[in-house]
């Protein structure tokens, strides 16, 4: 087996992993916030936002984040032809996410670190899966992805063809 087609699969399984691990948490979280208004975090957290209580942030977080990472894990453990997009679509959710509540809230937490973080390694991972990390020699003969990826590819590119003529 080359080098990079392993790295792939690799990169694939950790991409789970923390798109599960991103889905559960948002779900956890909103549920939290919806049911228990923030159980126990201060409301006083949300002075300098539009927000009264948790109910919308806990909705935004359960529906919109943990919706996207569940729907990224789900495509990616079906090896679907969307999931790299969706997955990058998770990525940078959780991303967006984490800045909008640095910009709003008027309190840190260490947990806006480690899921920011999670949001890049997702992002990351993506690169990995599609190949982008492997050597110029290795994308050169082709190794850096699996035949099914070749696949889809070359079939992505011809329906473009088509759709531009």
């Amino acid at each position: 087996m080359d080098q990079p087609v392993r790295f792939s699969r690799v990169f694939r399984r950790v991409l789970l992993v923390l798109l599960f691990f991103g889905a559960v948490s948002s779900f956890a979280g909103g549920v939290l916030g919806v049911f228990m208004n923030g159980a126990g975090v201060p409301l006083a957290y949300l002075e300098s936002t539009p927000f009264t209580s948790y109910l919308v942030p806990g909705l935004i977080l359960a529906v919109v984040i943990g919706g996207t990472q569940i729907s990224a894990a789900v495509s990616t453990l079906k090896r679907a032809d969307h999931s790299n997009a969706l997955s990058a679509v998770a990525g940078f959710g959780m991303i967006i996410w984490i800045f909008v509540e640095l910009a709003l809230m008027s309190e840190y937490s260490w947990l806006q670190t480690v899921y920011f973080a999670v949001g890049v390694a997702e992002l990351a991972l993506v690169f990995g899966v599609l190949g982008i990390f492997a050597t110029p020699s290795d994308k050169h003969i082709g190794v850096a992805s699996d035949a099914a990826s070749n696949d889809r590819l070359a079939r992505a590119s011809m329906i473009s063809a088509e759709r531009a003529t």
